[in-house]
């Protein structure tokens, strides 16, 4: 089972820099905005609205800088853990096989596709979280489960299969939800990572 983390805290950061500076990026800026509020007596959403909240409301579009700032912002803890989670557990075996630039690219470029379907198909929204990064990375190994099927374990691939299903169903169903953002991001992986194996034959077996 590729997604069981036995690393020592110490090995984890080794390993998987990437991931692990990215899990410090969203903790440091969930909790930096907790306290700025708290010290100016300012409403934290008010906060993140004016400083990297993806914003489409009223005719106002948002700037380009906050398709990237708003994949590190978090609207609650629960959203936090559980982007966090999924990061800490199901990312790094895609930095692995991707390379630390690579799957930073990846990860990135999957948030701004996730952006870009939120500002297409939705006329007023306030987003913010690194969820369509998380589904870039599902995207990433969809891509694996359908074009290298061996390089998956059978365990890791009912679990994929089993999340990507719950994740669909939740992200329609359940309210203030992004929908769209997951499935950009999901697209965006899924995309480039196709297009990394016709650039990069023979890495993948």
């Amino acid at each position: 089972m590729m997604f069981l983390r036995y690393e020592s805290f110490k090995d984890y950061v080794r390993y998987y820099p990437v991931s692990t500076i990215l899990l410090a990026i969203i903790i440091v800026v969930h909790f930096g905005f907790m306290l700025v509020a708290a010290i100016q007596g300012t409403p934290v959403n008010d906060l993140k609205f004016l400083y990297g909240g993806f914003i489409k409301v009223n005719g106002f579009e948002p700037e380009f800088w906050r398709y990237i700032s708003s994949i590190f912002i978090h609207g609650h803890f629960a959203h936090l853990l559980f982007n966090a989670f999924s990061l800490y557990v199901f990312a790094p075996p895609l930095e692995r096989a991707l390379g630390r630039f690579r799957y930073l690219f990846l990860f990135l470029f999957a948030g701004v596709v996730g952006n870009i379907f939120t500002s297409l198909f939705m006329n007023q929204i306030f987003s913010v979280g690194a969820s369509g990064s998380i589904y870039g990375i599902f995207g990433a190994y969809f891509y694996y489960m359908i074009y290298h099927r061996r390089s998956i374990d059978e365990a890791s691939r009912r679990t994929l299969q089993m999340l990507l299903i719950i994740g669909i169903i939740f992200s329609v169903i359940m309210p203030n939800i992004n929908f769209y953002a997951h499935l950009g991001g999901l697209i965006g992986g899924f995309v480039l990572n196709w297009l990394y194996s016709k650039f990069l034959q023979g890495r993948y077996t």
